[in-house]
Parts: C-alpha cells; structure tokens; sequence
C-alpha cells in the first residue's frame, strides 16, 4: 500500500489469518507473527519502527512524540547551538550603520535616523515630536544603532559583547532580543520625555544599560555573586552622571526598562511562563508608548 492511498479502519482486533497468524492492525491483508512491543497490537514488517527493545507500531511512537517535553533554557526560550548569534548580529548591524552614516552616506543618513525631539526650521520638520505623529517614531528605535565617534560605538559594542551572550543563553533568541529593543526604545522614550523640546541624542547606550540591569536581575535570580556586576553598573553610572553630552535620561530609562523586563522573564512561575513574559514584554512596551505620547502633547507642535 503506497503512503497517499487511503488506509482502511484500523481494526485494533484485525482477527488472524487461514494458518494461525495475526494480521497487521493497519494492514489486515498483511499476516505477522510480531507484535508492537508497547501496545501489543500486530504489526508488519512495514509498520514495524525499531526500539530500544523490539518494535513499535507508528501509533505509539507518535504518542510517544507527544510526550517528549521540548528542552528549553533556564527562562523558556529555545537552546541554540550558538547562543550569542543575536549578539553577533546586533553588533554586526550597529557597525554597519556606523560605517555607512559616518563614512559613505554622511551627513542624512544620520540626520534621518537620530533621535530629534523637535523640529528645528521649516526648512526640516522631521522629529518625533512633530504633529505628523507617528511618522517620525521611528527614530526612538533607530537612533539606537547611531554612534558618533568610534570610541562611542567601541565601548557600547564592548559592554553588548561581554554581556549578551550570557543573557543571551539564558533567555533564548526572541527573548533576549526583546530585552535589547525594549531597552533601546525606553531609553529613547524617556529622554524625550525629560529632555522637552530641545533634544537630539542618538547611541546604543539605553539598550546597553538594559542589559546591565538584567544581568543584575539575572545574578540575584541565580544567587551569583553580586559583587562585581553591580560595581560595573555603578561605574558606568558614575561616569553618565559626571561626562558632559552623555545623555543620561537614555541610559536610566534603558536600565530600568532592562530590570523591568528581565525581572518579568526570569521570576515567572513555570505554570503560567508564557502569559507572564508575554505580558511583561506587552506592559513595557505600553510603557514607552505613554512616554512618547505625553512628550508628543506636551511638546508636539
């Protein structure tokens, strides 16, 4: 019997054969003196599926699929066998654009992306907080790829490198990629929220410093040593507070959106995981949609 032709009922007693022999349970044209090793039921040579110990006919070994749990990492997402791929490619498109709005496409690509509160002329009414809206929220996310000078992108992509990929693992791809986005775009929300009608600012700072606040969520979850994490958050809190032109709304709005998110990763009750990091990741999102719409009317013209 070919696959694509239609099967008879399964008859889980197909009865036997003229000579004694049980005929197959799928086939009752087919007789078989071997049984599934699990159920019990006959099977032939064409239903037989090799075990551990004897044979399976295909009904068990597909109910026995069903029942393998899926392996996953410690917070739900899917093991990889590269677990800092995302990273890699985040870091890949940061430099990219770097190059490209530094070195070959200068200055627009950079004017079309940074993160502009206002619109300065007529001569350029492109910002966020312009009343086209919508139009121009783009740039809350896409001035986080931005960088200035090399040292700026040399140092974000630093911090990204050696924190991405632990955090990486642990969440999985979409998870962690998330964190990163989420991060990125609270930063920019809160800077334009605080910073009024006066502000550009661009850099990979807020989703950064959203990886440093998970990481501290991550080694409280685990019982790491605290120690030396949060003597690298401090230090770079020391010097966004005491370097002038760092825009330090960016940094603190990426940090707490990054603890915020993590903390709903990493401490949802395994019953319920999804639906709880679902809506965690939902919540900051709304988050930073209220933050862009009360900068917007506040200083939306």
């Amino acid at each position: 019997m070919l696959p694509d032709e239609p099967r008879p009922p399964i008859d889980p007693n197909p009865g036997t054969g003229g000579n004694g022999l049980s005929r197959c349970y799928r086939h009752p044209e087919q007789e078989t003196g071997i049984g599934c090793s699990r159920c019990g039921r006959p099977i032939c040579p064409q239903c037989m599926v090799n075990a551990s110990v004897g044979f399976h006919c295909p009904e068990c070994v597909s109910e026995g699929g069903r029942q393998v749990r899926r392996a996953t990492t410690r917070f739900g997402g899917r093991p990889t066998e590269d677990g800092a791929l995302v990273t890699k490619a985040l870091i890949g498109i940061n430099l990219a654009v770097f190059v490209l709005a530094g070195y070959v496409v200068t200055p627009w690509l950079a004017i079309d992306l940074e993160l502009r509160s206002f619109a300065p002329d007529a001569s350029y009414p492109y910002a966020v907080g312009v009343a086209e809206g919508p139009g121009q929220w783009y740039r809350l996310l896409t001035a986080v790829f931005l960088h200035t000078a090399p040292w700026h992108i040399a140092t974000n992509m630093l911090v990204l490198w050696v924190l991405g990929p632990q955090l990486e693992a642990a969440l999985g791809r979409l998870r962690f990629l998330a964190l990163y986005l989420l991060s990125g775009l609270a930063g920019s929300a809160f800077a334009f929220l605080l910073a009024g009608d006066g502000m550009r600012s661009l850099g990979a700072s807020g989703a950064v410093f959203g990886l440093l606040g998970a990481t501290v969520v991550l080694y409280r979850r685990v019982r790491a040593p605290l120690g030396p994490i949060v003597a690298l958050l401090v230090f770079n809190l020391i010097v966004t507070f005491s370097v002038q032109g760092i825009d330090w709304r960016a940094h603190l709005g990426g940090l707490i959106a990054g603890m915020l998110t993590a903390a709903g990763l990493m401490y949802a009750p395994r019953a319920h995981r999804a639906a709880v990091q679902g809506l965690t990741m939902a919540g900051v999102a709304a988050l930073v949609l209220v933050m862009v719409l009360v900068g917007t009317a506040a200083y939306g013209g």
